[in-house]
């Protein structure tokens, strides 16, 4: 389950709203307005609360690597996946030098952490994914992040066009030092961008529209995303662009689409 947010770019009021999407499953879970004088930090804790997060697996970018939001997905039984930078400025130094001093060589007895890595060749661009483990209790124990269990370090290397983009990342979780199952994690993450706020921009044009008042954004971002889930649960053939066009103009087809 990644949590992200997004805002209503065409909206008088710029509204932000933060939402909760399955990965696996591709459907929006929900949504929370974020207050205009706040921020995601406090928007995240009021969705969890609203979500039933027993089982899942919980994704967040570093805006809500706080202590209170992982205590609220542990309270659920659920775990979480958060990603670690330089609002957490302690937690992530604390992180680097761990895995820095398992790099170094004059450091040969020191723990060496669980490792893979992917390597992902598409249309002229190759991708180089490369995941260390290190299974590190004392972050839960005298940090007080709510039953962390792992510190993980993602490197990943894009080759394209004769170029070289590299970036490194660092995340605590509550699942065990399983690197692929954590790299599968963070990856799924991204489908919140790429198969969510992208579609419902491309798709449903949700940047454009020039909604005035702010009540009648958030409904209609509500209508969006149920219309969103609704489409891609239809099993016929087409875009969803094309079965979003169908639906306006044939009747019957929209009422398909309303029962699947």
């Amino acid at each position: 389950m990644a949590i992200d947010g997004k805002t209503l770019r065409g909206c008088a009021e710029k509204l932000h709203l933060v939402s909760a999407w399955a990965s696996e499953s591709g459907i929006s879970l929900g949504q929370c307005k974020v207050d205009s004088k706040s921020n995601e930090i406090t928007a995240i804790p009021e969705l969890l609360k609203l979500l039933v997060l027993k089982g899942s697996i919980v994704t967040i970018d570093a805006m809500g690597c706080q202590k209170k939001i992982a205590q609220e997905i542990v309270n659920q039984e659920a775990d979480y996946v958060l990603a670690v930078k330089g609002n957490q400025g302690t937690l992530h130094e604390y992180i680097k030098t761990r895995f820095a001093l398992s790099d170094d060589s004059r450091f040969s007895n020191h723990e060496q952490p669980h490792y893979t890595e992917t390597i992902e060749r598409q249309r002229g661009r190759t991708e180089k994914r490369r995941c260390w483990v290190f299974h590190d209790t004392e972050i839960a124990d005298n940090r007080g992040w709510a039953n962390c269990q792992t510190i993980i370090r993602i490197s990943c290397e894009r080759q394209f066009h004769n170029q070289t983009e590299q970036e490194t990342r660092y995340f605590i979780s509550t699942l065990p030092a399983q690197p692929a199952l954590l790299l599968a994690c963070v990856r799924a993450h991204w489908s919140i961008e790429n198969s969510f706020h992208w579609v419902l921009d491309v798709v449903f044009k949700e940047d454009q529209a020039r909604t005035q008042h702010e009540n009648g954004a958030t409904n209609l971002a509500v209508l969006r995303r149920i219309a969103l889930n609704l489409i891609k649960r239809h099993k016929g053939k087409g875009s969803l662009k094309s079965k979003r066009y169908r639906a306006a103009l044939d009747e019957d087809f929209l009422s398909e689409v309303l029962q699947s």
